[in-house]
């Protein structure tokens, strides 16, 4: 096991992953920008180093600082969290270059997964059901793409290959607008990504995003832990998450599930990784992978029971899972609201000083957050500020639980979305349950269009 690992990122996933080092008895390296000089992870950890300004591009982005700080601190593994340089394979592949250990896969295996053209060939050699589409990049030909649409069927969704989080694609519902959105999404993703590439999919009209948990050691043994639903959506961006799905067959998800895992044995994937689908009519299709750990882990740490940050790391120090398929028992539900600092009902964020922080407890309630009262947010990063996750030995209980726990939850100083998680934990849907990745967004503009009228 290592001794030391650098902890290359911020937030609440900083505070997490120190968390499961001092567990492990791992001393811990914290490496900040200027502007979370104050934060807890930064007190907390055993060392801390400054990379940077305020700005991620020269901190937390910044590649050479992040590899200085661990050959000065003696760190022999680095966790990078996710976002920032968590999914960039030129950073896995430098800080092994370097001598460290990369908490997560091998910088090969982020490339294949974070081109959505070549991560769809590979789920389809494994047999993971795939959304119809181009068979790979869309050719140059007019006349080509044309013919590939007709046999899709409109409407098309237009994607960038090395697009990701909602950004770099592009709906088209006719043959005349067909070429046009072809033009501008490969001039938008060769602008957003330096890759032009783009592909096309059927556009399914009322799904529910569906994500698989995987973890795979250098062994060659692969689970997964079940699923999460992450429907809830506004701008391609999750806002509640869930564990187990309600109303899926628990068959349909151990199949998926186990090809999800024999797809990590073919690939030779190493860590914690998610592979997303869309789900409708009863049929899943794979979408893309995310090769770090999820923002929502921990609904499903919470009906496992299995710690999926410490797994990251005891498969990166080359131990063997030590459990197999069989041994996963899940239990109960979970559900995960992300707070983030912005207005309710505008959603422009909101940093700032907190004046009164205080979270709620009681039984099956966690709190992810790095803040505490008197911290002040900074402009510069995501507004999200911390997860509240309500567990119950049913989906009822749960949701109940986040209802109690969300009103017990006070954060003065700032705006924050709880208004929003506690209109949606009585809204007669959600409750229902199996709602599409377009409710809330049609939610919202219908009160929107109640206000104006």
């Amino acid at each position: 096991m290592f001794e030391k690992i650098l902890i290359a990122n911020r937030g609440e996933i900083a505070l997490r992953v120190l968390r499961a080092c001092r567990e492990l008895g791992i001393r811990t390296v914290a490496v900040h920008s200027v502007a979370d000089t104050e934060a807890k992870y930064v007190k907390l950890a055993d060392e801390s180093v400054c990379i940077g300004p305020a700005a991620s591009a020269q901190s937390y982005l910044n590649v050479p600082a992040i590899i200085s700080a661990a050959e000065v601190t003696d760190a022999e593994a680095i966790h990078p969290g996710y976002g920032f340089l968590s999914e960039n394979a030129d950073f896995a592949e430098r800080v092994e270059q370097s001598g460290f250990a990369f908490i997560g896969p091998r910088a090969e295996t982020i490339r294949l997964m974070g081109d959505k053209v070549s991560a769809k060939d590979a789920m389809k050699a494994a047999g993971v059901p795939c959304v119809p589409g181009s068979d790979g990049a869309l050719p140059e030909d007019p006349k080509e793409i044309v013919k590939i649409a007709r046999a899709v069927g409109y409407p098309v969704i237009i994607k960038a290959a090395g697009g990701g989080g909602g950004r770099g694609m592009r709906v088209v519902h006719t043959e005349a607008a067909l070429l046009n959105a072809v033009q501008t999404t490969r001039a938008e993703a060769q602008a957003a990504f330096g890759n032009p590439v783009v592909y096309m999919e059927k556009f399914l009209e009322n799904p529910r995003h569906i994500e698989i948990q995987v973890l795979a050691d250098e062994h060659g043994n692969a689970v997964y832990l079940g699923e999460r639903d992450c429907s809830m959506q506004r701008r391609h961006q999750k806002v509640i998450e869930e564990a187990p799905a309600p109303g899926i067959d628990r068959k349909a998800i151990a199949k998926v599930g186990e090809r999800c895992a024999e797809a990590c044995r073919k690939i030779g994937y190493r860590g914690a990784g998610t592979f997303e689908f869309l789900f409708e009519n009863g049929e899943f299709y794979f979408i893309e992978m995310n090769t770090r750990v999820q923002v929502e882990h921990p609904v499903t740490e919470l009906i496992t029971g299995i710690d999926i940050v410490q797994a990251q790391i005891r498969i990166a120090a080359n131990e063997k899972l030590w459990f197999g398929q069989k041994d996963i028992v899940f239990r109960g539900h979970a559900v995960e609201c992300r707070i983030n600092a912005e207005d309710p009902f505008k959603f422009t964020p909101c940093p700032g000083k907190i004046t009164n922080w205080h979270t709620p407890g009681g039984p099956g309630i966690r709190v992810d957050s790095h803040v505490y009262n008197g911290y002040t947010i900074p402009q510069h990063y995501d507004s999200m500020i911390g997860k509240l996750i309500a567990y119950g030995d049913t989906r009822e209980q749960a949701i109940r639980r986040m209802r109690i726990a969300l009103s017990e939850m006070v954060v003065e100083g700032i705006k924050t979305n709880v208004p929003l998680h506690q209109e949606l934990m009585l809204d007669a849907r959600f409750i229902e349950g199996g709602t599409s990745i377009h409710y809330l967004e049609h939610k919202l503009a219908d009160r929107n269009e109640v206000k104006k009228s």
